[in-house]
């Protein structure tokens, strides 16, 4: 792997560190969005897995055959995460933030790239 390569990874391991750190908040240090809150929550995991998403294709060099894997580290990730949760002081794991909240956030954003995507390239498919 060349060196402009490895540092494609850096997004990616920049955002895993970023989910790690919320994750590891125990449930007394984390804010009340009243009336708002699961929506707050469940949206923040929507857009974090989507951004993890991307920076494992932009790690990939947003190459099309490595979208499908892309996601797949999501959702891998998502579940070692949820697995972190489940010692972390008043937090539990949830194979629903996996399945319904990480996954779509990460299907979604990776959708919506290769959308942009085709797009911008000359003689891409509409």
């Amino acid at each position: 792997m060349k060196r402009k390569q490895i540092f494609h990874w850096i997004p990616a391991l920049v955002m895993m560190g970023v989910i790690f750190w919320f994750s590891s908040q125990p449930s007394y240090n984390l804010p009340n969005f009243n009336w708002a809150d699961r929506l707050v929550k469940k949206g923040g995991h929507m857009v974090g897995y989507g951004v993890l998403g991307l920076a494992y294709w932009y790690g990939f060099g947003w190459r099309q055959e490595k979208r499908w894997l892309a996601w797949m580290l999501v959702i891998l990730y998502a579940l070692s995460d949820e697995y972190h949760q489940s010692f972390v002081p008043g937090r539990n794991a949830s194979i629903w933030d996996v399945l319904v909240f990480d996954n779509l956030g990460g299907l979604i954003a990776l959708w919506l790239a290769e959308f942009r995507l085709k797009r911008k390239r000359p003689g891409a498919d509409a």
